[in-house]
């Protein structure tokens, strides 16, 4: 069997956009590395630290996550290494072959470039994990900006996000294409006037498709590149 049906197809008016906000974590880069890293690998190393089983460590763990999740706390790595008495940048380092970038993002990023659109990306993650992929990746140099949710002072999920980017990036909202693999974050931007919001439905090359019935989605970028 196939993918399931999308409800909502993407398609994109590039004639009215000039700005291309993009999320990094599953939306250009494949989440299967977060993904592997805070449900299994981190697990394993807590739980041979501290002389616990593997399956008592994840359930620590993932209630810990949940706890902070949608708050800065979640994707400061500095924190989760003092919470878990961790190195967790280290530890991301010696698992960063697992970083990818998912097909047609490099292909997408030339042609918004190639149209003259300003390219900028917009992510919750933690500046030193934003180090390691952008080392590992090379994206860096596509995008007229990158803006951390650190510096903006809140998560992407909060919605007065928005306008502190917006007068961070001096952009149009009206005129500008956002796009993300979490309906949450979609939906603290819903409001703000976007001129267009695309939901990436294969965010980890490991978990099935999950098409939003609530935004415009899409498997891979080269589904907006106009011909």
């Amino acid at each position: 069997m196939g993918p399931p049906a999308r409800e909502k197809e993407a398609k994109i008016e590039w004639r009215r956009i000039d700005t291309v906000l993009l999320d990094m974590d599953g939306t250009l880069l494949d989440r299967h590395f977060d993904d592997y890293f805070w449900e299994h690998y981190v697990p394993e190393v807590y739980a041979r630290e501290n002389g616990i089983a593997i399956g008592e460590a994840k359930r620590l763990l993932l209630g810990r996550y949940r706890s902070q999740e949608g708050k800065l706390a979640w994707t400061d790595l500095d924190f989760w290494s003092q919470e878990l008495g961790l190195d967790i940048p280290a530890l991301k380092m010696k698992i960063n072959h697992l970083i990818g970038v998912h097909p047609y993002v490099v292909e997408f990023l030339k042609f918004c470039k190639g149209r003259g659109k300003k390219v900028h990306l917009v992510t919750n993650a933690h500046s030193k994990t934003l180090a390691i992929k952008m080392e590992k990746t090379a994206l860096a140099g596509y995008f007229d900006s990158i803006v951390c949710s650190e510096e903006v002072g809140v998560a992407k999920e909060d919605p007065v996000f928005w306008a502190r980017l917006e007068k961070l990036l001096a952009f149009d909202r009206t005129r500008t294409m956002f796009a993300d693999d979490t309906e949450r974050v979609l939906d603290s931007a819903s409001g703000f006037g976007f001129g267009a919001l695309i939901f990436v439905a294969r965010p980890s090359s490991s978990k099935p498709v999950r098409y939003s019935d609530r935004y415009p989605s899409i498997l891979y970028f080269k589904e907006l590149i106009e011909k």
